[in-house]
């Protein structure tokens, strides 16, 4: 199994999340929120075999750090993986879209010296830009959207952009989400925690509750957890290679 979206950094304890990330086995994308906590971040997990850290810039940050794009550009080489990145419109942020949209194109633009980025999109209340922006980009990497919120020709629009999708456990708490999940295409589906953010029931979310959205997708799919841990595992793959 995998966890492609976690916040490992800014879990309030390090220890217990680290843990049980070693404990679980469970594949692990470390994202970060601004470059300059790129090399803590690798630092902080560079016991773990089973855990990746990607160099990003939030959108909800973007007006407040794009001055480190050059330090994002000076780090790009050292990790195939991209997160968080992307768009955010929702209150407090749609009015620095301007900055969120140079940051995130900046940060397509450098993807695109290279030919095997993976990339973890933020897109809340921006779906339609975003989308628009990896169309233009297309060298950039494989896109990874996290906690898609979209509407049905969203969906359609971003598989035909060859986009994967990554769902976690907070989102089988929501109606709207869970019509989302039932769109996507089952070799499009990969896992997320987006912890220490996301919770249920009050609760913080770790790197090993991804077993609740398997469980969720052994009776949505009509099949064994079994069964989809292997198509998760296969999805991964094709993701990687």
């Amino acid at each position: 199994m995998m966890d492609l979206h976690c916040h490992v950094d800014l879990y309030p304890d390090h220890d217990k999340v680290l843990k049980d990330i070693d404990s679980s086995g469970i594949y692990v994308l470390s994202v970060t929120t601004v470059p300059s906590a790129f090399r803590g971040t690798v630092a902080l997990t560079n016991k773990l075999n089973n855990c990746r850290t990607a160099l990003g810039l939030h959108p909800q940050l973007a007006h407040q750090r794009y001055n480190e794009l050059s330090l994002f550009d000076s780090l790009c080489d050292g990790t195939r993986y991209i997160g968080e990145i992307g768009l955010d419109g929702s209150k407090g942020y749609a009015e620095h879209m301007e900055v969120q949209q140079v940051v995130f194109e900046h940060i397509l633009n450098k993807c695109c010296e290279f030919n095997d980025k993976i990339l973890t999109v933020h897109s809340l209340n921006a779906v339609d830009k975003v989308l628009e922006l990896l169309s233009v980009y297309p060298k950039a990497g494989r896109p990874i959207l996290h906690w898609f919120l979209a509407t049905k020709k969203q969906v359609d629009r971003a598989v035909e952009l060859r986009c994967y999708f990554s769902i976690g456990p907070a989102m089988l708490h929501s109606a709207r989400a869970k019509k989302i999940i039932s769109w996507l295409p089952k070799d499009r589906v990969l896992l997320e925690t987006d912890g220490p953010f996301a919770k249920v029931k009050g609760k913080i979310l770790f790197p090993s509750d991804v077993i609740e959205v398997v469980n969720y997708l052994s009776m949505q799919w009509n099949t064994s957890a079994d069964a989809v841990q292997y198509q998760l595992k296969i999805n991964l793959k094709t993701l990687l290679t």
